[in-house]
């Protein structure tokens, strides 16, 4: 697993959202009761990235310094680490068993962390995992000791061979390190990356839907992505290149308006559902190459919400065909979260349960204190949940790991540090 604790001396934690829209920055610090407050918010619109993709690294690089300086001014911190999302490399869910020795002696950390970091992960992968790609996640779903499964906690019981069942996430390695790169060129060092549904689900999915079974649907501007929940664990995770401003651009097309126009549009006037009294109520909608003389057509409403149904149809159905192929449905219970900024688009919730014939709920980042409500909506989950992610890495930290040597011990060495200096 690649996630670690983003700190400073002042134990602040920094997230970094890289999305195709926007990019966003929360600065938190601990506050006293094991959680955290976000004390510094910045934002800049997104540039150089396509459906969760680096593609030019100036721009990118620009927008990430103006996001983070706004952050760092509102706290009055400097970040030095940040914990970013990945939405991008067609990151692809395995699940794999892996057995190791443990002798018979009673299972400690070291044993279950070994199991975890075994280099049976990356042969049993089938191809996922080679020159062209590379872990993102390996996250245990269960173990099993001698055979015997259902077992929850391991550690302190006695065996000679230990099970484990993990949800690997991989991803290309290209993207990957071009997000990186982009992040080291702003100075800032990448303590941690997690897929951008899972952090999602982090800050937005309630303990019991959590453990009952539940999938989580971001849906930003360049990319719908999936992950589904059960026992309290993320089982599968999926990627869709396809999101908001696909639809703007179908608007901008149907139309013949400018980007700006169609934008404005679907979010003043936009609606994911048909209603009778569209027919009736006339929009003027600017045309493409005559803003200058103010030449304007007269469409309907019904012709807007008639461009923008159709593609958020798509794209839930392909969220369905996704999980029906990986047979994660079968885990995911009936309830769906839905984030992400294209998520707030009215009639959604409705569309969304229509077509995927689930219940379905909006979900907000309910685990981190300090938002206000320009930022506490749908579109800042993602970023809310690294902040989770970050503290819950740092809360799993193997204490055997820095108990052997007496020093930090590599990334779980500084997490333990971290955890127990300002925790």
């Amino acid at each position: 697993m690649r996630g670690v604790l983003a700190s400073n001396k002042s134990g602040i934690v920094a997230a970094l959202d890289v999305g195709t829209s926007k990019i966003c920055c929360f600065i938190a610090r601990p506050d006293g009761s094991g959680g955290l407050r976000v004390i510094g918010i910045g934002q800049h619109a997104s540039q150089g990235v396509k459906s969760g993709a680096v593609v030019d690294m100036d721009a990118a690089e620009m927008a990430i310094r103006s996001a983070v300086d706004i952050a760092e001014r509102m706290a009055g911190e400097t970040v030095e680490q940040v914990v970013v999302n990945l939405s991008g490399g067609q990151p692809l869910s395995a699940a794999l068993g892996i057995e190791v020795d443990v002798g018979g002696h009673e299972i400690s950390e070291i044993d279950v962390r070994r199991a975890l970091e075994s280099d049976q992960i990356t042969p049993s992968l089938n191809g996922q995992a080679g020159p062209g790609r590379e872990i993102v996640h390996s996250i245990a779903t269960g173990y099993a000791i001698d055979g015997a499964r259902g077992v929850r906690e391991p550690r302190g019981m006695y065996g000679e061979r230990l099970g484990v069942n993990m949800h690997v996430v991989t991803a290309a390695c290209g993207p990957v390190r071009n997000l990186t790169h982009c992040v080291k060129r702003c100075h800032l060092e990448v303590a941690g990356i997690a897929i951008s549904p899972y952090a999602a689900g982090l800050a937005a999915l309630v303990e019991d839907e959590q453990e009952l079974g539940v999938t989580l649907v971001d849906m930003g501007g360049g990319t719908t992505s999936i992950a589904v929940f059960s026992e309290s664990e993320v089982l599968f995770t999926e990627v869709l290149p396809v999101g908001g401003q696909h639809v703007t651009n179908d608007v901008a097309r149907g139309l013949s308006t400018p980007r700006a126009h169609a934008e404005r549009m679907k979010t003043l006037y936009g609606h994911a559902m048909a209603a009778d009294a569209d027919e009736h109520e006339l929009l003027e909608v600017p045309q493409v190459g005559e803003e200058e003389d103010g030449t304007t057509q007269q469409v309907p409403r019904s012709l807007l919400t008639g461009i923008i149904q159709p593609r958020l149809e798509e794209t839930f159905e392909l969220v369905r065909s996704r999980l029906e192929a990986s047979g994660a449905d079968k885990i995911a219970g009936r309830r769906i979260v839905l984030t992400g900024g294209a998520s707030q688009l009215p009639g959604v919730r409705d569309l969304a349960a229509l077509v995927l014939d689930k219940q379905v709920r909006i979900g907000r980042p309910t685990r981190i204190g300090g938002l206000s409500d320009a930022s506490n909506g749908p579109a800042y989950a993602t970023c809310a949940g690294l902040l989770t992610y970050a503290v819950e890495a740092a809360a799993s930290t193997p204490r055997a790991a820095r108990q052997e040597t007496g020093e930090p011990s590599g990334v779980l060495g500084r997490l333990g540090h971290w955890l127990r200096d300002h925790f």
